[in-house]
């Protein structure tokens, strides 16, 4: 199998709603937020992790493909295709996604098949706040934008109609944008549109659905927008896309 190609899919990500991504900070701070965003270190600017967006697009597509009873809730691996051999389009729908996302191997008839499907094609990377928009935000308010808001929020007693577990998010505002950026490895074999159409699909189901914690209380909606293919526009194809029906 001989790499071809690897391409790249850019674009921003904005966001809808106030982003939940916790930096699994397990140091208690007098006055200090009970679940801070992830930021990074260096800058302490909010970023979104590449593996939160892998894992969240990856969860999305194998629900839609139908592959999860297979893995029995587990994540989707190379030894799972061996339960869907009476079930050819379940498991060509679960070698595509391996092939994007890549597995681990469990064994050693895994390798037979994993040189078969080939390496991961898809590279995700952190997405960082994009300078435009700091710089834009900074020049509209004349001061430098605020990147983290607090959120109250607490849980009500049903019978007393008091609030009970009282609890502070911090969330990255509505209207901040990163900058996003995957790479794609295109092999022998594969066909390019065909990985484009699966990689569009799987980022439209992260905009329906969500990014991050919280979603079920209105955080984390978001955004594609700008999105190019190796300086190609894709931002039209990307608003065309179906994803309500598995194919």
């Amino acid at each position: 199998m001989k790499l071809k190609r690897i391409s790249k899919l850019t674009g921003i990500i904005e966001l809808q709603t106030g982003l939940h991504i916790g930096s699994g900070d397990a140091e208690m701070r007098i006055g200090g937020v009970d679940n801070p965003v992830i930021c990074n270190p260096v800058n302490n600017q909010p970023y979104i992790p590449g593996s939160s967006l892998k894992g969240k697009m990856r969860h999305l597509m194998e629900w839609r493909a139908g592959v999860v009873q297979a893995a029995k809730g587990a994540p989707l691996a190379f030894g799972h295709l061996n339960s869907m051999a009476d079930k050819p389009s379940l498991k060509t729908a679960a070698e595509n996604i391996l092939k994007l996302f890549g597995g681990a191997p469990q064994s050693d008839e895994d390798f037979t098949v994993i040189q078969r499907i080939g390496p991961a094609r898809l590279s995700f990377w952190d997405c960082a706040l994009s300078e435009a928009w700091l710089k834009n935000i900074e020049e509209l308010r004349n001061e430098p934008p605020l990147l983290t808001e607090i959120k109250a929020e607490n849980s009500i007693d049903r019978i007393k109609g008091v609030a009970i577990s009282p609890r502070q998010m911090e969330r990255v505002p509505a209207g901040a944008r990163f900058d996003f950026n995957l790479t794609v490895q295109t092999h022998e074999g594969d066909n390019p549109q065909t990985l484009r159409s699966d990689i569009l699909i799987g980022l439209q189901l992260v905009e329906l659905t969500g990014l991050g914690g919280s979603i079920s209380r209105g955080y984390g909606k978001v955004r594609f927008m700008n999105l190019t293919w190796d300086g190609e526009d894709v931002q039209a194809q990307y608003d065309a896309t179906q994803v309500n029906a598995a194919s």
